[in-house]
């Protein structure tokens, strides 16, 4: 709901940064982050408003953050792709491809160090595994026995490219057991095997067990950045994302929550009008905060020798 007010409001020409949606690959974060605890580190990539937000990120500075607004969470220097929130320990974003996941391991290794039991989780896309980063990562964290969880969001697509244009036929996950890291294939349109499957894997990371590669299959529905549907470039068709969108996560779960009486159409209305009232709050709070002075532009930002400028 949150990613489709950003599609309502993106004509409007005020909110100013590349904004990559992962409608229809909710249940990937949700999923995975729901059994975090709040001091377990979070890194992601471009595409991670979901993230961000499952990890319980606030929405307000999220949303303060996409119009470049000094109440942002990174303080309107950031915008759709570098997104932060210390208090809750989700710890960065970037569009550097697979660039976050080396600071998950980083991060990973400081825990190990001091002794304490919280992880680090590293979400990347499918083209990521390309990247030579990414191995070096699975190697460390295998060796050394590290306390981080790999995502990898596999959406069949890298832009307008589909993977088996850009890499051999195999299964990615398997790149994980190639660094004698246990590795495991999912299906990320469906929350709770998510779920179920992350739960195993953090609980086994947290006992001491080492680092695990999850692979999660899914499907952006919009564009691969901007606010729009893009069938018309070729790339994928519409059939395609009909098929993808009739096992809609979301839809899915709530029909299982209705089936197994967890949950009623009332509370489901309840939770959307509620969710709708904080969508709108924060857009307000977003539209009404200022932007950043200009003596902010240099803070935070360092020179070669270390110097703030």
């Amino acid at each position: 709901m949150v990613e489709e007010k950003i599609v309502e409001l993106y004509p409007e020409q005020e909110i100013r940064c590349p904004t990559h949606l992962s409608i229809g690959e909710e249940a990937t974060a949700v999923g995975v982050c729901e059994n975090l605890r709040q001091d377990d580190m979070v890194f992601g990539y471009h595409r991670s408003h979901a993230h961000y937000l499952a990890k319980g990120g606030n929405l307000k500075a999220f949303m303060a953050e996409l119009y470049g607004k000094a109440t942002g969470c990174s303080r309107g220097k950031g915008g759709s792709m570098h997104l932060i929130d210390i208090s809750v320990n989700f710890l960065g974003t970037t569009p550097i491809l697979g660039g976050t996941v080396p600071l998950a391991v980083g991060a990973a290794l400081s825990s190990q160090m001091q002794g304490k039991d919280n992880i680090a989780v590293a979400f990347f896309g499918d083209a990521a595994a390309e990247e030579g980063i990414i191995h070096e990562s699975l190697n460390f964290a295998s060796l050394k026995k590290l306390p981080v969880l790999f995502v990898c969001e596999n959406n069949l697509y890298s832009v307008q490219t589909p993977l088996s244009a850009r890499q051999p036929e195999r299964e990615i996950y398997l790149l994980g057991k190639a660094h004698a890291v246990d590795s495991y294939l999912a299906d990320g349109y469906d929350a709770l095997k998510v779920y179920e499957i992350a739960k195993k894997a953090v609980e086994k990371i947290r006992a001491g067990n080492g680092p695990i590669f999850l692979e999660l299959l899914t499907y952006r529905w919009r564009e691969h950045c901007g606010p729009n549907y893009d069938f018309e470039l070729g790339y994928r068709n519409e059939v395609e994302f009909l098929k993808w969108k009739e096992k809609d996560p979301i839809k899915k779960l709530k029909e299982e929550m209705l089936e197994a009486n967890i949950l009623s159409n009332e509370e489901f209305e309840g939770m959307r009008e509620e969710i709708n009232r904080e969508i709108e709050d924060a857009v307000s709070f977003a539209k009404d905060s200022p932007f950043p002075e200009k003596d902010e532009l240099y803070s935070n930002v360092y020179s070669e020798q270390g110097h703030e400028k």
